[in-house]
């Protein structure tokens, strides 16, 4: 018998679980019990990406794991602990930018750290323009090939390319492994066509 009472729980994938004995299920925005409810990881929220209430649902799942009060797995938990989706930060000019969202660039502007673009040179696909670390200086990364579109789409391939990779512990954005490992999330910015957002 399952804690809900909907006898289903075993059916669904565990992507969340709330820790009702810190607060009742009542605090949980409709999106997020949807979520709760269906096993559906927040990857693949119903809401568009780049609204307001595809951020809100990011924020609120942040700050309710920060509290203890839910406990994500998977690529949700990767990126609610290791990004900052669904928060904002304000340009110089008082513009407001989300934070860590692929966001098409200008040709005309400088380079963008972070946000991964097409290649033409190097022998691969994709370049990244990151700060080292260590030297605090600008490297370009390249990473992927042409092969990897078709395994976007396809949740098998993913989790094997995940598994043979090893990206739960490619960490090093300097790294080609850690932007390889991230590609489908930045599907759409390098123009691949994918409903997925997440990662592996």
């Amino acid at each position: 018998m399952c804690k809900c009472g909907c006898n289903t729980c075993e059916t669904k994938p565990i992507t969340m679980m709330l820790n009702e004995s810190i607060a009742p299920r009542a605090i949980l925005s409709e999106g997020l019990e949807y979520h709760l409810n269906n096993g559906k990881p927040l990857t693949e929220q119903l809401y568009r990406a780049g609204s307001s209430s595809y951020f809100n649902l990011w924020a609120e799942a942040r700050a309710l794991y920060s509290r203890g009060i839910i406990e994500v797995y998977g690529n949700d938990k990767e990126i609610i602990t290791e990004t900052h989706l669904g928060e904002f930060g304000v340009l110089e000019n008082g513009t407001k930018v989300p934070l860590d969202f692929p966001i098409l660039e200008s040709k005309k502007s400088n380079k963008k750290l972070n946000k991964p673009m097409r290649d033409s040179s190097g022998g691969k696909a994709y370049k990244v323009y990151v700060r080292d670390p260590k030297t605090k200086k600008i490297k370009t990364v390249r990473f992927g090939s042409g092969g990897l579109r078709a395994k976007i789409n396809d949740p098998k391939a993913r989790q094997a390319f995940a598994k043979r990779h090893d990206c739960k512990n490619k960490k090093d954005k300097t790294k080609a492994s850690y932007w390889s490992c991230r590609l489908p999330r930045y599907a759409k910015l390098l123009g691949l066509k994918s409903n997925f957002t997440g990662f592996w």
